[in-house]
């Protein structure tokens, strides 16, 4: 061969590795689905979900793109964590105490009645151990978590008859979130789990008397008040729940440390995101609820005395009998004392003191 074809077919060579190169460093497009518990009509709660996958798509430049689906579109509301787990969709998004069926464990990754605020809850996640040890328990389920929005410290709901002590509770069937039910059982009461869409048809026809969803910003679009008229606070069950990201741990190793990053950058977004959206939003949904006729009512002294006592005698009964439990249980219990502790001497002066003055 002469210099001539030589060169020539070196230069065709090195054309065709540096048309290739591109194509080794870029990433794949990488397509997911997320399932919902929540109805889209709920633009705040089922909003942290697209807000998260729209920031998964801009951070990626739109290699990774996530379609997010709502409750009964792909799977029913409470179906998710078996979706996840059997790797039927690469993750979801809903509130961790809907599973406590499966092991109590999973409100605390939520909710539990008397626990923490949303910035302790944040706290205790990111920078206590609350997100160590949540991983390695949903380990067993298959699932990497992420905390995905906080709703803040919620309502305590809507009754269709006023409740003057903690003898009304008797017989009341209440849709109550997920592990709140179980205290409210010891009081008397009977307990519904219905996803949001179901409640207020529920609420109308009798089948249930009281139900609590989140808040004045949700509460109005559900349009509660139209019938069940007492709006009581507050939620003692539900002092913040975080909301959490949960997605097939298959799928989440397989992705790049880049994708990785991303990942954790935009849920951590639109779990910033989601709080801001309810503390801006509440309270003139709630002035609107208001002069729509809601009567606004304090849980009697009593019945937060008697859910307190409950609670404590419950996560005492369960950290004897569940190992997962226990283990994440006296971890949280702890930087609860701690934060409360903080809290009164800051964050609870300077919110009475506030509250006490006409602005």
């Amino acid at each position: 061969m002469d210099r001539r074809s030589v060169m020539k077919h070196a230069g065709v060579a090195g054309i065709l590795a540096a048309a290739a190169a591109p194509a080794v460093h870029a990433q794949a497009g990488l397509r997911w689905r997320l399932a919902s518990s929540f109805p889209k009509s709920l633009d705040t709660i089922y909003g942290a979900a697209d807000v998260f996958a729209q920031k998964v798509r801009q951070l990626s430049s739109g290699r990774f793109e996530i379609s997010v689906h709502a409750a009964g579109e792909l799977m029913p509301a409470f179906g998710v964590v078996d979706g996840v787990q059997q790797g039927t969709v690469e993750a979801a998004h809903t509130a961790p105490y809907y599973f406590f069926g499966k092991d109590e464990t999973f409100a605390i990754g939520g909710a539990i009645p008397f626990g923490l605020n949303s910035r302790q809850m944040s706290a205790w996640t990111f920078e206590g151990n609350g997100l160590k040890l949540m991983r390695e328990f949903y380990a067993k389920y298959n699932i990497v978590n992420f905390a995905c929005g906080n709703t803040g410290a919620q309502m305590g709901g809507w009754m269709r008859k006023e409740i003057k002590s903690v003898k009304d509770l008797k017989g009341l069937k209440f849709r109550i979130g997920g592990f709140a039910g179980k205290v409210l059982e010891r009081m008397g009461g009977i307990p519904q789990n219905l996803p949001g869409g179901e409640i207020y048809t529920a609420l109308e026809k009798g089948t249930i008397d009281a139900a609590e969803w989140i808040g004045p910003y949700d509460d109005l679009k559900l349009g509660f008040h139209k019938v069940a008229p007492f709006y009581y606070y507050p939620g003692w069950w539900e002092g913040g729940l975080q909301l959490d990201l949960y997605i097939n741990q298959k799928a989440y190793d397989a992705l790049s440390a880049e994708n990785k990053a991303i990942v954790q950058a935009a849920a951590t977004y639109a779990h910033v995101e989601t709080q801001a959206k309810y503390d801006a939003r509440n309270p003139a949904s709630l002035k609107q609820l208001v002069a729509s006729g809601a009567k606004l009512r304090p849980f009697p002294s009593d019945v937060m005395t008697e859910a307190f006592k409950q609670s404590m005698a419950l996560y005492d009964e369960l950290s004897k009998k569940n190992e997962n439990w226990r283990k994440v249980y006296t971890d949280f219990a702890k930087f609860r004392s701690e934060q409360n502790l903080w809290f009164r001497f800051t964050e609870a002066t300077f919110d009475r003191f506030m509250q006490s003055q006409k602005l």
